[in-house]
């Protein structure tokens, strides 16, 4: 008994549980499909117009990397160290990294990141970012989802539904996060879109996506269960042929399938060679730290993943500066040269023209102290950058006041963000809607403006 594809799809369908979230695949509105075709929620999409990006990595610090040690220097900080600020009289904090110009286009950046200032020509760098929210939950979800007070579909899942997936084997939205984030799994959920565009979480280890490895003996076995299951589901579907959910459900557990096959090889990093794993800063066999989810998310990407979004750390042991703020250096150290090894992977692999790459984290600190040795949270100014396609390098976006206390020049909202990342796709922010409880939902909701300056 040897079963063709589709009867393996059909048969997973009512027959197993893997990766819940492809379960709950539904019918993609506005799609303009002939009457009676099967949905396919993940076949490839053209965008509004021509994009300069073919997929996106997202780079995200948890919890609320400090601009002005970072990427935004500030004199003035230093010059007024310790004296009283108008926050209650809570004393300035200066810096204790120094900052120097780095690349040709000079753009000064902190010792903490001499690997990424080195790529500095390639990197836009935004100094004039704002968000909606001072807490980490609601600024986790205002930069993943557009909202920082009800559940959204994420950046990802927009990404999915808007272009659909390159690679039927692979999900198109994959996230490298070894710690839940702040938000939890809500960070990469896809709300009332289609469930098939929700992130699918990859960890390092012996399972790195739950029910990966098949848990029968052999494929034969394997197939001789599926083929049994494939006449059950046959006769379910009969009964069930005006259920389009239940068709799209089918399609979606394609990509389960295909992933049994396809994943295994994709975190298979034994043909990488011993420069390209120096290049990210990883050791031979380690499956730990930023330089493993760096290395994976090139390899995803280059296999046609969309959306690949990788977070350092989780809700705990982050960029929280609040009692010291000397934890920023073993973070940075975590993530400075794999992401570095990224930029000069891509390039020379002839990937960067068409990858955007987002670094950003949920908001900035504040130039005062919020104990002797640490900051507090800023949702009024932080950094953040873009490199790759469409993106003008070695330039600097907006401006911070003396202190980096508010945007005083050229600021950036999330909203106008996530809509220059989606132009940069081939989207007209306004355009990708999804009819949702009588509305038309969009990732901006009723905002948003491309940040043109920064576009090539």
């Amino acid at each position: 008994m040897n079963p063709t594809r589709r009867q393996v799809i059909r048969s997973l369908a009512g027959g197993s549980i893997l990766f819940p979230g492809l379960l709950s695949g539904l019918l993609s509105e506005g799609r303009g499909r002939a009457e009676g075709a099967e949905v396919d929620p993940l076949a490839p999409h053209p965008g509004h117009f021509p994009g300069k990006a073919k997929r996106v990595i997202m780079l995200h610090m948890s919890g609320g990397v400090s601009h002005m040690d970072t990427f935004d220097p500030k004199p003035r900080l230093t010059a007024d160290h310790g004296k009283p600020s108008g926050a209650g009289g809570k004393p300035f904090l200066a810096s204790p990294w120094k900052f120097q110009p780095m690349g040709e286009c000079g753009t000064e950046v902190s010792e903490l990141f001499p690997h990424v200032g080195a790529c500095m020509d390639d990197i836009c760098l935004i100094r004039s970012m704002r968000t909606d929210h001072n807490d980490h939950t609601q600024a986790t979800l205002g930069m993943h989802t557009g909202s920082v007070s009800v559940t959204r579909p994420s950046l990802g899942s927009w990404v999915s539904y808007g272009l659909g997936t390159e690679n039927r084997d692979l999900p198109s939205f994959v996230v490298l996060a070894p710690q839940v984030p702040y938000a939890g799994t809500q960070a990469w959920g896809s709300d009332f879109l289609p469930g098939c565009h929700q992130g699918t979480r990859v960890l390092a280890g012996a399972e790195p996506i739950p029910d990966l490895n098949r848990r029968v003996p052999t494929p034969r076995v394997q197939q001789g269960e599926l083929a049994f299951l494939d006449r059950i589901n046959k006769s379910h579907q009969r009964d069930r042929s005006a259920d389009p959910a239940l068709a799209a459900r089918i399609r979606s557990f394609e990509t389960a399938y295909g992933m049994q096959r396809a994943m295994p090889e994709v975190l298979d990093l034994t043909q990488e060679t011993d420069a390209t794993h120096e290049l990210y800063g990883l050791e031979r066999g380690s499956a730990k730290g930023f330089a493993w989810q760096c290395l994976i998310a090139r390899r995803l990407a280059e296999r046609g993943v969309r959306f690949v979004e990788l977070i350092d750390v989780g809700s705990s042991n982050n960029w929280d500066a609040h009692g010291n703020l000397k934890s920023h250096e073993k973070h940075a150290k975590n993530v400075d040269q794999p992401i570095a090894g990224l930029l000069k992977d891509l390039k020379s692999r002839g990937m960067f023209e068409d990858t955007l790459v987002v670094w950003t984290t949920e908001f900035g600190r504040t130039p005062f102290t919020d104990s002797p040795d640490g900051r507090s949270h800023q949702n009024s100014a932080f950094s953040s950058w873009m490199a790759g396609a469409g993106i003008k390098g070695g330039i600097v976006h907006g401006k911070t006041d003396d202190h980096g206390a508010k945007v005083v020049e050229d600021e950036v909202h999330v909203h106008d963000f996530h809509a220059t990342i989606l132009h940069l796709l081939g989207f007209d922010h306004t355009r990708l809607t999804y009819r949702h409880a009588g509305r038309d939902f969009r990732l901006t909701d009723v905002a948003g403006e491309v940040v043109h300056p920064i576009l090539a």
